[in-house]
C-alpha cells in the first residue's frame, strides 16, 4: 500500500493507471446510477480486457456491498492515489503476483468474512484474463515496488 499512497498517477505503470481509472469509473457510474459494466465496456474493450470486465465488476460490487466500511475513491480528475485506492492497488498487485495470502489478509480487514472467497475468485479470474490479454500480471504493479527498493 505504501508504494502507492499519495503517488502521482503519472508515476504509475499503465496497468496500475488503468486499474485506478477503472475503480474510479466504476464508482462514478454507480453514483450516477449507470450500469458499471455498460459504462466501462468501451474502455475495457479498447485495452483488450473486455473478458475481464465481469470479474472486475463482481470484485467491485462485492467491495461495495459487503465492505466493512465505505471505500473512498477520488474523483476522476484527481491526480494522486488516495488511501483506499492505494490499498486496493496493493491487493490487486498481491493477487496477481502470487501473494494470495497477503491479499486475503488485507481483504479480511475490508469485507465481510463470507465475501472473501468470492472476492478472491473474482480477482484471481480477472488476473488470469489480464494474462490472457497479453499483460504480465506481476509486472503490472511491480515497477512501483522496484522504484521503492
Amino acid at each position: 500500500m505504501y508504494a502507492f499512497i499519495d503517488r502521482p498517477i503519472v508515476d504509475l505503470c499503465n496497468g496500475s493507471r488503468f486499474m485506478l481509472w477503472a475503480m474510479r469509473a466504476w464508482r462514478h457510474a454507480v453514483e450516477q446510477r449507470i450500469c458499471p459494466p455498460r459504462a466501462l465496456a468501451s474502455a475495457f474493450s479498447h485495452m483488450s480486457l473486455l473478458r475481464m470486465l465481469p470479474d472486475f465488476h463482481m470484485a467491485m460490487a462485492l467491495l461495495n456491498r459487503d465492505g466493512l466500511f465505505e471505500i473512498v475513491l477520488a474523483p476522476m480528475p484527481h491526480i494522486h492515489v488516495v488511501e483506499h485506492e492505494a490499498v486496493l492497488l496493493a491487493v490487486w498487485r498481491d493477487a496477481t503476483s502470487g501473494r494470495q495470502e497477503r491479499s486475503r489478509g488485507t481483504l479480511a480487514l475490508m469485507i465481510d468474512e463470507e465475501s472473501i472467497a468470492p472476492l478472491e475468485t473474482a480477482i484471481s479470474s480477472a488476473a488470469a484474463k489480464l494474462t490472457a490479454a497479453g499483460f504480465d500480471p506481476p509486472g503490472l504493479f511491480d515497477d512501483v515496488m522496484k522504484e521503492m527498493k
